[in-house]
Parts: structure tokens; C-alpha cells; sequence
């Protein structure tokens, strides 16, 4: 049997203080993520950051918890179910498709527990990050290695590292943007907003800007937009130093100061919808936008388990 472990970055368990604040704290303390010496970065992080930061983050979080919980959470299982419906399609019985997290439960080794016991020989890891970085794909990496390190009957692994260009993929996207434009007709430009990363990581070999602007650049020739009718930003910047730019918030306040008063804004980086899409963007991003003399905010969903991202992960599954 083929195992398929559809690895997603992780959400608290609960939208309370205490949840969010041990969750800030797993997710913050991987090297991957933030660069720093650890015995700087600890202390920082476990006494003052979390503790700030948690009841902050845990009020965005109940604005958009789903009567299921975290809907991180929610989307990744129903894209897992939606995957393993379409690999049945294909194959019956062929393969088992389970989610794990990085940094909340299900976890990665329980995942690959859970193919193991099921009798997969051959498990292939795919991280839900279309864009190639080490601060997510490579933390993917990472965990796997750390959870096989100690068997002795090893899987045959295969590893998927990203999918930026997948023409199935772009397709979801630009079918996806379609549809949206039928039901509420265009507005004047299109925001592909990306995560950012600090730019240190670019400088030392990370892939993710140039990948970000591949997929941007082949959504745009997808939906045959011109050059002034699309733009790419970088959103969720955290801590000092220099970020990826444009920054999202900062191109979205002055756009209307240049004469564009409608944005249809989409997350093509994100898999699934999450704090930083429904709360981020769709909501702290709309008012940026509408304080700045904006008049019209439309917020494309992500791709979440829609019939064609199935099909485009099955496809990538099955090369």
C-alpha cells in the first residue's frame, strides 16, 4: 500500500490564551523558523513574546473559529478527505492518505505511525506549501527525519518539494478566480499575497520569491491579465530585520491613493484557508484597505478541498 502524509503547518487546539500561547511557542522555537541562537531566542520567546502575543492572537483566532474548531484544522481534513476520494477514484484501495502537523496534533510521527500501521511500504510525504522554503518545507523535512530516525525497517520515502508551477495547480487557481469574477463581476486589480519571509533567507539560497513570482506570473498569464492588472505582496511580517516586499498592508493602504478603489485579493501560497487569510487579510487587510479610501474588497478563498486542488495533489501523488 501506498501512504500519503499530507503535512500542514498546525493550529492551536483551542482559540484560548493558554492553547495559543503553547502553540506560538512550538511553532516559534523551531530553528527553521526563526534563525537566531537558541540561547537568545528562548528566553526572548518563552518570557516575553508568547506571553504578549498570545492573548492578541488568541482574539483574531475566536474571530474566525469554526463551530468544528480551528478551520486550519477543519480544511486541511476536508482537503485529506477530498485527496483520498480522488486517489480511490484512481485506484481503489491503492492508497491511505492521513494529515499531520508540524506544530499541533496529529503530529508527524504519529502520522507516519498511523501509515505504518495501516501496512504502507512506501510513504510520500507531501507538505502543503506550494512554495519551496526552508522555513516550511524544510521544517517538513526535517521532521520526518527525526521521526524515522530510529527504525530499522525504513519506508521507501519520496518526498514532493513544492509545486509552484504544477500546471494543475495554476489551473485550480485561475479556475477558482473565474468563478469569482462570474458571480461578482472584476474589480480594477488583482493582490496575489503570499506568506513573507525575511529576506536574510533569500539571500542565503531560499527559493520561495522566486517561486512566488513564477506562480504569480503563470496565474496572471492564465487569467491573460496585463502587467498593471495584478501585483504580488508578502504578508504576516514578524520581528525586525528586512522582509520580503511589497508588504501586503502597506500596498493595499496606498492603493487608493493611486486611483485603485476596487482589489480582488487571493492567497495562492496558502492551501488552505487560516488565521492568516480569513482573519489577516480578509478582514484586518479589507479595513487597511477601506480606512485608505478604498471601495471595493473581495477575498478570494483558498484553494481548500476543492474537486480540482484534489485532482492537482493526486496528479502530483501519482507522478
Amino acid at each position: 500500500m501506498l501512504g500519503v502524509l499530507l503535512v500542514n503547518l498546525g493550529t492551536p487546539r483551542s482559540a484560548a490564551s493558554g492553547d495559543v500561547r503553547r502553540f506560538l511557542q512550538r511553532f516559534l522555537s523551531d530553528p527553521r523558523v526563526v534563525e537566531l541562537p537558541r540561547v537568545l531566542w528562548w528566553p526572548l520567546l518563552y518570557g516575553v513574546i508568547a506571553p504578549l502575543r498570545a492573548p492578541r492572537s488568541a482574539a483574531r483566532y475566536r474571530s474566525i473559529w469554526l463551530p468544528d474548531g480551528s478551520p486550519h484544522a477543519v480544511y486541511t481534513a476536508q482537503l485529506r478527505a477530498a485527496l483520498q476520494a480522488e486517489l480511490d477514484a484512481r485506484s481503489p484501495g491503492a492508497a491511505q492518505v492521513t494529515e499531520a502537523f508540524m506544530y499541533s496534533d496529529p503530529d508527524v510521527p504519529s502520522g507516519i505511525a498511523k501509515l505504518r500501521a495501516a501496512g504502507a511500504r512506501q510513504i510520500i510525504v507531501l507538505p502543503a506549501f506550494p512554495q519551496v522554503s526552508g522555513t516550511t518545507t524544510g521544517a517538513v523535512f526535517d521532521a520526518v527525519g527525526r521521526a524515522l530516525h530510529r527504525w530499522r525497517d525504513l519506508p521507501d520515502l519520496r518526498y514532493v518539494p513544492g509545486y509552484a508551477d504544477q500546471p494543475a495547480y495554476i489551473a485550480a487557481l485561475a479556475a477558482s478566480m473565474r468563478e469569482h469574477w462570474q458571480q461578482h463581476g472584476r474589480s480594477q486589480l488583482l493582490v496575489m499575497s503570499f506568506h513573507g519571509i525575511p529576506q536574510r533567507c533569500v539571500t542565503r539560497g531560499d527559493p520561495y520569491a522566486v517561486q512566488c513570482a513564477t506562480t504569480a506570473r503563470l496565474l496572471a498569464a492564465a487569467l491573460q491579465l496585463g502587467s498593471g492588472q495584478w501585483a504580488l505582496t508578502y504578508q504576516s511580517r514578524f520581528g525586525g530585520g528586512r522582509w520580503l516586499e511589497p508588504a501586503t498592508f502597506a500596498e493595499l493602504a496606498a492603493l487608493p491613493g493611486r486611483g485603485t478603489r476596487s482589489v480582488t485579493v487571493c492567497c495562492p501560497g496558502f492551501s488552505v484557508d487560516c488565521l492568516e487569510t480569513l482573519e489577516e487579510i480578509n478582514m484586518a487587510g479589507r479595513e487597511v484597505f477601506g480606512r485608505a479610501g478604498g471601495e471595493r474588497f473581495d477575498y478570494v478563498a483558498a484553494l481548500n478541498a476543492r474537486p480540482d486542488h484534489a485532482r492537482a495533489l493526486a496528479d502530483l501523488i501519482m507522478n
